[in-house]
């Protein structure tokens, strides 16, 4: 007498769905670090404008020459930030759509196995696919106009 196999503790769809909440959770990571180190950003940005006004205000209290002396630090200090911050946006949003890429990538794949998987479960069963069903009413409406034409 042939032993019967005992069920995995987890189900095939159950582990489909951890892989699909794995995958999720990665894009969720990756989210979030995007969205801290652009907080981060538009921090440094506002106490750049800060000291900006700051500088501003000095300016208009001592000699021109001093505003003068400030308006070229602040175009050096916005050149020098501005490629920085760009890059590291830059870096950020390829991050964040390759990550997007890859997770629906396997979302896809992760569909396909999930179809796959519930069509084999479903002939295994005996039930009819849909195409069957389709097939056998065409052969049921062709019997029936004969019926009626005997008639």
């Amino acid at each position: 007498m042939a032993k019967s196999r005992q069920p995995d503790n987890k189900s095939e769809s159950q582990k489909t769905s951890e892989s699909v909440k794995g995958a999720r959770s990665k894009a969720t990571i990756v989210t979030e670090q995007s969205t801290q180190l652009s907080e981060k950003i538009k921090e440094s940005a506002r106490q750049i404008w800060l000291a900006g006004l700051g500088a501003y205000t000095k300016a208009e209290e001592d000699t021109g020459k001093i505003f003068e002396k400030l308006v070229k630090e602040g175009e050096e200090i916005e050149n020098l930030t501005r490629g920085v911050v760009e890059k590291q946006f830059k870096a950020v949003e390829d991050k964040v759509e390759g990550v997007r890429e890859k997770a629906s990538g396997t979302l896809n794949k992760l569909e396909s196995v999930f179809d796959q998987r519930v069509s084999s479960a479903l002939e295994r069963l005996g039930i009819p696919s849909h195409s069957y069903v389709a097939e056998l009413e065409k052969r049921i409406a062709a019997l029936e106009k004969k019926l009626a034409e005997k008639k």
